[in-house]
């Protein structure tokens, strides 16, 4: 009798073990590794799409930095409670203008701002249609962005229904840059619905 009482505990222990053990993995995973968000609205059609639910490379930011063209989520200065959505289009040290509907960026080093080529992902009514905020106002007079050490700017794929960098204010002062920080990890492929199964490309903005 006693036997088979330690016997029944023990199995009872070990199932708790068991499970403290895959909620540790799976809890390591989540904060280290990847992590699945639901996008929501429609400021990255047609690279996202609203409800669909994406997986998120963590590590990529641990071990690397975010670059051009990556689609990342992150807190955004404006409402640190929330999660944002975006494509990168300023490094560190960037300068990034936007004037007749086009973005150009002036990476350190160079001498004149060049246009950025963005056909791989914005569709035709986004491709040429980035705008000053509001992202509707139709105003392509230009505007200059100085990206800080340390800071990102960021766009949304459907430029004009995007809160991004262009619209982002704190106390009412524009703050359009995303700190380092607060980029959580790098969108990695989109998950569901399964008919939409798919890793997100690379763009190739060449030299």
């Amino acid at each position: 009798m006693t036997e088979q009482k330690h016997g029944f505990w023990f199995q009872v222990l070990d199932v708790v073990f068991n499970i403290v053990i895959i909620v540790a993995i799976v809890a390591g995973i989540r904060t280290f590794l990847v992590s699945p968000f639901q996008v929501e609205g429609s400021s990255m059609v047609d690279t996202l799409q609203d409800r669909e639910y994406i997986i998120i490379n963590k590590l990529a930011y641990i071990i690397g930095q975010p670059h051009r063209g990556d689609v990342v989520v992150f807190r955004p200065p404006n409402d640190p409670t929330k999660f944002y959505v975006k494509r990168v289009i300023g490094e560190p040290g960037d300068e990034v203008v936007i004037r007749d509907g086009f973005v150009y960026v002036k990476k350190p080093g160079e001498t004149e701002p060049k246009k950025l080529d963005e056909s791989s992902y914005l569709n035709s009514h986004n491709e040429g249609y980035t705008f000053r905020s509001p992202p509707i106002s139709g105003d392509r007079s230009p505007i200059t962005y100085d990206v800080p050490a340390n800071d990102y700017f960021v766009l949304g794929d459907n430029r004009q229904g995007s809160l991004d960098s262009r619209s982002f204010e704190v106390d009412g002062k524009p703050e359009p840059f995303v700190v380092r920080s607060e980029i959580k990890g790098r969108v990695w492929f989109v998950a569901l619905p399964i008919t939409k199964i798919h890793a997100l490309a690379i763009p190739a903005y060449g030299s």
